[in-house]
């Protein structure tokens, strides 16, 4: 049996776990010096690369002196909770990685509860100490504090802490220690993670946490091996969540190596694996010796607490962009999803429309930008908390809002967040003329306050959240203040109509925009929606006037990305998603229906 240690990064978005993964792979010299690696090379898919996020957690696996030292890495964003969640039952230590000026942020307080109530010991590595704002001695600080509120034991207090700029690719013990190289962490990580629990000589147990797929074999499960060996074309029974059991074999075994996976004959106890053999392979299901079964505990994933409704796209324009515009191909696309993304669900409601649930907006947009990129056409509706009904009182979704804002803009912040039934928490000063301020909030409160916040503080405050749990309703929470500019023609917008209508409020579309009766252009200056004629001409004469030849000056429009379309619509509004454009529009395109319908309504 090799030796084995298996661990996991984790942090709040952006501190630098996907960087610390890549520097530990080129200095374990697992690559070879011929070949060409890219910048965050664990970040495969586009909009991973686009954005800079983390949105599948991600496994790897490096030689370091004869030990291999399997890597997760693991998304920091919120809504990507569940998939940290199942990773921590993999493995035998964590990395905590936390930014040496930020310090403790919301995601930080998720992860690391997580990772102690499993009895995990983690590393401490404070990153980025070559900012100029940089406070280690903070920043520790400030995680003691973490992990006694969150009730560490004394050997989870005692936790050793590596100093690190992984973008620089050195990592040090001691603030004062010369280094160049990753050395010092590697060591801490051999001296200071376990080496796997289980054994080759005890029955097959291994578990799945992350599903993947493939056209020539079906669905991949990704799993840690408790106890046991695997072998290629191995009898196995498979063991699920709700207790059913099926027998099969394991057709095809996946190992890891860098970035390589390679097919592999045997694996021993301890490892991390690719198995290929069962349709009905589902997260959290144990495969186990047919002659001895004995399954592991099922995995518990968290909630969903979002839901969007997605539908046909029945606009005018609908099919003149995408390939793929039907119903029955948008329930296929979902379907496949669900296959590989258990943190989501979605059900089919008729007459085109689907039902799809997650733990936040960003997770269900990613899968809306994955489908506009593969050609579809659909409307999503307004993002909607989820409401549970408990013991006859009906509760909702809250999240634990962090807000840093610059001194001056704190009161309104506050003002804004009042509004929308937040409490606050915690408020303090953290230096450079900045406040930190902590809030629980109902998450519909949250729904369209991005761009509200960004535009009170001029794009300099930063904002983060976690889900806290279930409570029960707290009543209505405040709208969008501004009504809506609507289209009255269809045809093809002019620089002269849009340059008196810019007086009325801020447009979302430039001249030559194709646009039809119903489709929203623009943000009204007052509370209530205008239909207004964007396709006007100017009515020309023979006869010259001094003064009405002017050249026209438009004001840039605002541009609607997916995430600030669906934010900034109500409930009587879709945002129609084309794989070139984002439209929005009002759910009953006609003028006359739409007030008979808010005639019912009232």
């Amino acid at each position: 049996m090799e030796n084995i240690r298996n661990i996991a990064v984790i942090a709040h978005v952006d501190h630098g776990k996907t960087t610390m993964v890549d520097e530990l792979l080129k200095q374990s010299g697992t690559f070879s010096e011929r070949e060409q690696i890219s910048e965050r090379v664990m970040d495969s898919n586009d909009i991973e690369k686009e954005r800079g996020i983390t949105i599948l957690s991600k496994n790897t696996a490096i030689n370091y002196k004869g030990t291999k030292i399997n890597i997760i890495d693991t998304p920091g964003h919120a809504d990507f909770g569940g998939e940290v969640e199942r990773v921590l039952k993999m493995i035998d230590g964590v990395l905590l990685l936390v930014d040496a000026q930020e310090g403790v942020m919301p995601q930080t307080k998720f992860v690391v509860k997580k990772a102690l109530s499993l009895g995990l010991k983690p590393i401490v590595v404070i990153n980025k100490i070559d900012k100029p704002a940089a406070d280690p001695e903070r920043v520790i600080n400030e995680i003691f504090d973490l992990f006694v509120a969150l009730d560490a034991n004394d050997e989870q207090l005692d936790f050793p802490i590596v100093y690190a700029a992984a973008k620089n690719g050195y990592a040090k013990l001691d603030l004062n220690d010369e280094s160049d190289n990753m050395e010092p962490l590697f060591k801490t990580i051999l001296e200071r993670v376990p080496a796997p629990s289980g054994t080759n000589d005890n029955p097959l147990q291994l578990q799945v946490f992350t599903l993947g797929y493939d056209n020539f074999v079906g669905k991949i499960g990704i799993a840690r091996i408790f106890n046991g060996v695997v072998k290629k074309n191995q009898n196995v029974m498979l063991a699920k969540a709700d207790g059913t059991k099926v027998n099969g074999r394991i057709s095809k075994l996946i190992g890891f190596m860098g970035l390589e996976k390679m097919d592999i004959e045997e694996a021993g106890s301890g490892d991390i694996v690719a198995i290929a053999g069962f349709e009905a392979l589902d997260v959290g299901d144990s495969v186990v010796d047919p002659n001895n079964p004995m399954p592991l505990d099922p995995l518990h994933i968290e909630e969903p607490t979002l839901s969007i409704v997605f539908s046909v796209n029945d606009g005018p324009l609908a099919g003149t962009e995408g390939k793929h515009v039907t119903s029955n191909k948008i329930a296929e696309r979902l379907e496949a999803e669900m296959k590989t993304n258990i943190a989501m669900k979605y059900e089919s409601t008729g007459e085109g429309k689907f039902k799809v649930s997650g733990r936040g907006e960003l997770q269900i947009t990613i899968l809306a930008e994955n489908m506009r990129r593969e050609g579809f056409e659909f409307c999503m509706g307004r993002p909607e908390v989820i409401v549970k009904v408990e013991d006859g009182v009906k509760t909702e979704p809250f999240e634990h809002l962090v807000i840093d804002v610059p001194d001056e803009f704190s009161g309104t912040v506050i003002e804004k967040l009042g509004k929308r039934k937040a409490e606050m928490k915690t408020m303090a000063p953290t230096g450079d003329g900045q406040t930190r301020l902590e809030f629980e909030i109902p998450a519909r409160g949250l729904i369209g306050f991005r761009s509200q916040f960004l535009t009170d503080t001029k794009g300099e405050g930063v904002m983060n959240h976690s889900f806290l749990e279930f409570r029960p309703f707290s009543g209505a929470v405040e709208k969008r203040n501004n009504g809506a500019l609507i289209s009255m023609e269809n045809g093809v917008a002019l620089g002269y109509s849009l340059f008196n209508l810019q007086d009325r409020g801020v447009l979302f579309i430039d001249p030559q925009t194709k646009v039809y009766i119903g489709m929203i252009i623009g943000e009204h200056s007052r509370p209530n929606d205008l239909d207004v004629n964007p396709i006007k001409g100017k009515n020309l004469t023979n006869v010259r006037a001094s003064g009405s030849d002017d050249a026209i000056k438009l004001v840039p429009p605002r541009k609607l990305s997916l995430e600030r379309a669906l934010e900034w619509i109500e409930e009587d509004e879709l945002v129609e998603v084309t794989p070139q454009n984002v439209r929005v529009r009002k759910r009953y395109l006609d003028p006359t229906q739409r007030k008979r319908m808010e005639k019912a309504k009232s």
